[in-house]
């Protein structure tokens, strides 16, 4: 009966060792990489609509660089009020401004000669943020794409949307 109970031991110290081997080994670690990302808000979201005063001051120092007088400002200011439709009246006076010869905008060959320096800094300029990816890329392609474009249309273009009436 002993030769039966140390066969017995025997096998389930066996038993033990070979669960207790399975057991040890070694966990292998996966280590996966990413690439950073930097993710911002989107600011092209604004909510906050510009006053009439503002936005002729705004608009009148991005296109002139400076500020307009209380005079040309009460007068455009008059105009702006008289006017029923407030987009019209925008659209109007950023034409005229643009349009005037002492406009201080980027040339067509500056435009030209580095076309993503210059999208940038007329979107830091006008909205106050850089451009997103595809912002710059469609943008770059129409004034790659058209020769009769000018800093002046693409001023136009953006000063008349709706990001540019709202903070």
């Amino acid at each position: 009966m002993q030769v039966l109970n140390k066969r017995f031991y025997a096998s389930i110290l066996l038993i033990i060792l070979s669960f207790s081997h399975q057991g040890c080994k070694k966990e292998t670690n996966y280590i996966y990489e990413v690439d950073d990302v930097l993710v911002t808000k989107d600011q092209s979201e604004k909510t906050v609509s510009k006053t009439m005063v503002e936005f002729i001051s705004i608009a009148y120092a991005d296109i002139f660089g400076s500020t307009i007088s209380q005079n040309d400002l009460g007068i455009l200011s008059l105009l702006y009020l008289a006017f029923g439709d407030k987009v019209i009246i925008e659209d109007v006076l950023v034409k005229n401004m643009l349009n005037s010869s002492e406009a201080n905008l980027p040339s067509d060959a500056e435009m030209r000669s580095n076309i993503g320096l210059y999208i940038k800094n007329t979107y830091i300029k006008l909205y106050n943020r850089e451009p997103n990816e595809l912002e710059s890329f469609t943008l770059s392609q129409k004034i790659s794409d058209n020769e009769a474009m000018t800093s002046a249309m693409v001023y136009y273009a953006m000063m008349t949307s709706n990001e540019y009436r709202f903070y």
